[in-house]
């Protein structure tokens, strides 16, 4: 069996490709800036710290659910998608690995 692209894997694809690009381009600039990447995100104000806290515990469920999910339906190496979480970004991995696990399902 092939596995094949369907509509649910590419739209997680795009998803994961936008959350590359977005959040990589204010990576890059902070890095380029010399910013305190950690501190600007928990010394920026409540706003932020909000923002953090929202962001790492979606993180946490995406990995739970990630491992869980693989286990279940036999999609290898999840591992790769949970070290892409802290360092390329969530908004890439869970996308990511949401594309694969559908051609996952398309080829059973």
């Amino acid at each position: 069996m092939t596995r094949r692209w369907n509509g649910r894997a590419i739209a997680y694809l795009v998803l994961a490709l936008a959350g590359l690009v977005g959040t990589w381009t204010f990576n890059v600039l902070a890095i380029a800036g010399h910013r305190d990447y950690v501190g600007d995100w928990i010394g920026s104000g409540p706003a932020v710290s909000s923002l953090t806290v929202d962001v790492l515990v979606a993180a946490v469920a995406a990995i739970v659910f990630m491992v869980v999910e693989s286990r279940r339906i036999g999609m290898r190496r999840v591992w790769v998608y949970i070290v892409l979480v802290p360092l390329v970004a969530l908004a890439f991995a869970f996308p990511l690995f949401l594309a694969m696990r559908e051609r996952h399902l398309q080829a059973e």
